[in-house]
């Protein structure tokens, strides 16, 4: 394995696949779910082409001997997700109050905490912790997120077993049961296909926002102010799921 190769491509999702095929990948999901460093893995587009890759048209688009075995796919990238987000879970349990409190913190802001607060008071747990796994970035800080408010553990795991399920499973089939449609123009079209794929999976969240927020603007300030007081009357902390 050539590792300066490997160091400069480490968002090309199709050097990564060819570099570390199926269990390089797996662990790849568990970092990105699970590790905060892991943030900056294209993980929609890597699910995706390793559908490809253990489809029909591998080769044309990895090259001969980088097939990859899809049930290896299909049982270890969900595995790793949920693994790895209760892994982040964990962390915001464990360390999350002191981590988000550090005003001089660049990531690990404290008002992380209180947009995912007011995220979740206003979707309801299940449906926030399933609709972030396919939004990139949030699906890897929303975990620790959701273990420093509190979230209870078993609410946490039910939810993030489902959308790890989801997530995984569709993006590989898409790309195992459309790799012939995909391969020729996976280069061109694979970042605008994964953008509308998380377009289509948050419209109903992005819908909610939208009627929120036009309520919030028919009532007037008065309810704008009474949501900031409800989420600093909270303490910061989710308890109930």
């Amino acid at each position: 394995m050539d590792y300066n190769q490997l160091a400069v491509n480490l968002l090309d999702a199709k050097s990564l696949i060819s570099s570390l095929g199926a269990i390089g990948l797996i662990a790849i999901i568990f970092a990105e779910t699970g590790l905060l460093v892991g943030f900056f893995f294209p993980g929609d587009s890597l699910l995706i082409i390793a559908g490809v890759a253990a489809s029909s048209a591998a080769s044309s688009v990895l090259g001969e001997g980088h097939r990859l075995p899809i049930a290896t796919l299909l049982i270890g990238a969900p595995i790793a997700a949920i693994a790895g987000a209760q892994l982040g879970h964990q962390i915001g349990v464990k360390v999350g109050p002191k981590m988000f409190d550090k005003p001089e913190s660049k990531i690990f802001k404290r008002e992380y905490v209180q947009k995912a607060e007011e995220y979740f008071n206003r979707f309801g747990p299940g449906k926030a912790v399933v609709l972030a796994r396919f939004m990139p970035i949030v699906r890897t800080f929303l975990n620790p997120v959701a273990g420093t408010l509190e979230m209870p553990a078993r609410t946490f795991f039910l939810w993030n077993v489902v959308g790890g399920v989801l997530w995984t499973e569709s993006m590989l089939l898409i790309g195992y049961f459309f790799g012939d449609a995909l391969a020729p123009v996976i280069d061109k079209y694979l970042i605008p296909a994964v953008l509308l794929i998380v377009l289509l999976s948050i419209s109903p969240m992005l819908v909610e926002v939208l009627r929120e927020r036009r309520k919030k603007k028919n009532a007037g300030p008065e309810a704008e102010n009474a949501d900031a007081d409800a989420v600093q009357a909270g303490g910061g902390r989710h308890r109930r799921g």
